[in-house]
């Protein structure tokens, strides 16, 4: 048995010698690793990868018309001028207006173009990129379209959540996902699967799937999914794009945690545990979760939220936890540019607290960043930086404390 012992340990240093290598020779060959899941957090270089950021869905849209491109470019550079490191955008637009996917599988180059535009001036700054990659809501396309264009073609589909278990709209996705991971940059020279400004595909924007609330029809979605990605890039990790309600796995959590105990069929954990996923995901919106709720009790929710769903990550998932959208609307009635602040600044806190103490809390991302000009595309929990220095000296001094962990000892 001692021997034995001996033996896997050696192989346990000798695996993770391995890995650290790898991490180190693709920092050197092109002088940024891609970004990995080492246990409970995020390395790049064989070093650990704290980051907090920010949504800005709108980035390829933008920058798919040249008038509207520095709207783009200005995001990312306020993004470098804070420290933000990490910033999650849309890789999808499916049928209507300036789409990037006109109809299955044909692409609208200026758009795609517009992508490429987001992901070079990313590289140029040192920004690191989430694309997602298809929509659950029916802006920008979405389930929705897809059904819609396999009805187009005369198959019978009864509802938007047969997109997770038809052949033909699970065909469209995966046509979909191998175009834009094998599309070569027309700035970089570089196809995405290949370019570690990419720090993961994400599967889809806040999947649910109302009509099988036990959760397996999109367990099977998933695992479907992921194997797929990862077989035509085996580089870049994948997260499911989850807001964290918990599920049948965990009767108990869902009653205790989810608002209003309610389920859209889709499971934290379960959903989490599948092979290839590489880290786990919340979104959080008590304004909206707990409508009737006090700002005291909204703000208690969150820290709920967050404390229970690390806890999961350290002690069931093994993985690193981000928290990829989370916001405070102007449209709340207890909204104040202050009260914004400070709630940012409550979730900043758990997320640092966690990340110092060795915990699966990694980074947070709010929602969402605009640019002067975009007026009519507020949606309440819209910042402009320029005109929100508040709201930008909070963003930038938690940047520098969270980046300031990259600097330990791997």
């Amino acid at each position: 048995m001692a021997s034995k012992q001996v033996i896997l340990s050696s192989l346990a240093i000798l695996a993770l010698a391995a890995a650290a290598f790898v991490e180190t020779v693709e920092a050197a060959a092109g002088g940024t690793a891609f970004a990995r899941a080492n246990g409970t957090r995020f390395t790049l270089g064989g070093r650990p990868f704290y980051s907090n950021g920010f949504n800005a869905y709108w980035l390829m849209y933008m920058a798919s018309d040249p008038a509207d491109r520095s709207k783009a470019a200005a995001a990312l550079e306020e993004a470098a001028r804070l420290g933000a490191t990490l910033v999650r955008t849309w890789a999808f637009s499916d049928g209507g207006y300036r789409a990037l996917q006109v109809s299955p599988g044909v692409y609208d180059e200026e758009v795609f173009g517009g992508l490429d535009y987001v992901i070079a001036e990313a590289k140029k700054r040192g920004v690191h990129l989430i694309l997602s990659l298809v929509n659950n809501w029916d802006v920008y396309g979405g389930k929705k379209q897809y059904v819609q264009w396999a009805r187009d073609q005369g198959h019978s589909l009864n509802s938007d959540d047969d997109f997770f278990t038809n052949s033909v709209t699970k065909g469209f996705y995966k046509n979909h996902v191998k175009a834009v991971l094998t599309r070569v940059n027309k700035f970089t020279r570089v196809a995405y699967k290949d370019d570690p400004t990419i720090f993961a595909w994400e599967l889809m924007n806040e999947p649910r799937c109302r009509s099988d609330l036990s959760g397996k029809t999109l367990q099977s979605w998933i695992a479907e999914m992921v194997a797929n990605v990862k077989s035509v890039d085996p580089n870049h990790m994948v997260e499911i794009g989850l807001e964290g309600f918990y599920g049948e796995s965990t009767p108990d959590r869902t009653r205790r945690f989810n608002p209003g105990g309610y389920s859209v069929g889709t499971d934290f954990i379960s959903n989490n545990l599948i092979a290839g996923i590489d880290f786990a995901t919340i979104h959080s919106y008590p304004d909206q979760w707990l409508p009737g709720a006090s700002n005291e009790d909204q703000v208690a929710f969150m820290r709920r939220w967050m404390a229970s769903h690390a806890g999961d990550s350290a002690a069931a998932l093994r993985k690193p936890l981000l928290v990829a959208e989370f916001g405070w609307s102007a449209r709340s009635n207890a909204y104040t540019v202050s009260a914004r602040d400070a709630y940012f600044g409550i979730v900043y806190d758990a997320i640092y607290a966690s990340a110092r103490g060795g915990g699966p809390l990694a980074g947070g991302l709010f929602w969402q960043v605009m640019e002067a000009g975009m007026e009519g595309w507020t949606d309440g929990y819209d910042v402009v930086l320029g005109r929100s220095p508040s709201t930008a000296a909070v963003v930038s001094r938690e940047c520098a404390r969270i980046t300031s962990l990259n600097n330990q000892v791997s």
